[in-house]
């Protein structure tokens, strides 16, 4: 027994990640535990999505496919309101594409923590599912990441996303616009909760986002740049305040040394 399961742990640290062994497993099922209260919550904030979604015109079924393949509600707000603007199918590629710009950040972080020999298909599927909650609770987890941590995740958020969000639209179409208005107000909640942690723990982020109110005020108000859609203004306001910030506040080359130390050490202790 005890010469099967150590065959086991080192097939497991030569990067084979099957679903037989016991702590890919337990990694799964833990992973199942942490999302059922993320589902819970993103349940509400896909119903709110919904009701946007039907005032842009969508099905229940073009919501509930959009929200399963994006699995990002600011992303999915941004092409939602494009969709009601008419914008040209350029400007709300562009708008998702920077709306969800942070997940590349994310994807490259996680990385960091992926054995050298996790497949590409892992990581792809990964990729798929990854949200600011599944980020959150996997960069927690010690040693390499195993991706059926975040598999487990999955199981739960994904379905209710995608249900939610479909529920919305029809419940949509009954409701008054007086409470559609009112269920609106769930995303800017949402939205609160995205930047309030970080704006908290750092000044330059704050003072970003607190000038990403000003100018994004202003343009509405500039005779020419009123004229663009909501999504379009996005994406150069968001390109210009980050380019500048990147460039005026650039990561410290210690914390870069210290995260290159991290990972080594990690593999170190993998071989």
């Amino acid at each position: 027994m005890t010469s099967r399961v150590a065959k086991e742990k080192a097939s497991n640290a030569r990067g084979e990640y099957s679903f037989r062994l016991p702590n890919n497993r337990a990694a799964f099922f833990d992973g199942v535990k942490v999302g059922v209260p993320i589902g819970m919550g993103d349940f509400v904030v896909a119903f709110a999505l919904g009701v946007q979604a039907k005032a842009a015109g969508l099905t229940a079924f073009q919501c509930g496919l959009a929200s399963f393949f994006c699995l990002a509600s600011a992303g999915e707000r941004v092409g939602f309101s494009s969709i009601a603007e008419n914008a040209s199918y350029c400007a709300i590629i562009l708008a998702t594409l920077v709306a969800n710009a942070r997940y590349f950040l994310m994807s490259c972080a996680l990385s960091r923590r992926c054995s050298p020999r996790l497949s590409l298909f892992h990581r792809a599927l990964v990729g798929f599912g990854l949200t600011d909650e599944s980020f959150g609770m996997a960069i927690l987890r010690p040693g390499f990441f195993n991706p059926w941590f975040a598999y487990g995740i999955m199981v739960v958020p994904v379905p209710l996303w995608t249900i939610g969000s479909a529920l919305g639209v029809v419940v949509g179409a009954v409701l008054s616009p007086q409470w559609v208005s009112a269920l609106g107000v769930a995303l800017f909640g949402m939205f609160l909760a995205v930047i309030v942690p970080p704006c908290r723990k750092n000044k330059v982020v704050a003072a970003l986002v607190a000038s990403s109110f000003v100018f994004s005020f202003l343009m509405t108000r500039t005779p020419i740049l009123s004229r663009w859609s909501e999504g379009s203004r996005v994406v150069v306001l968001t390109l210009i305040l980050a380019s500048l910030a990147a460039l005026a506040f650039p990561v410290d080359e210690e914390i870069a040394d210290e995260l290159n130390e991290d990972v080594a050490t990690l593999e170190a202790e993998e071989e």
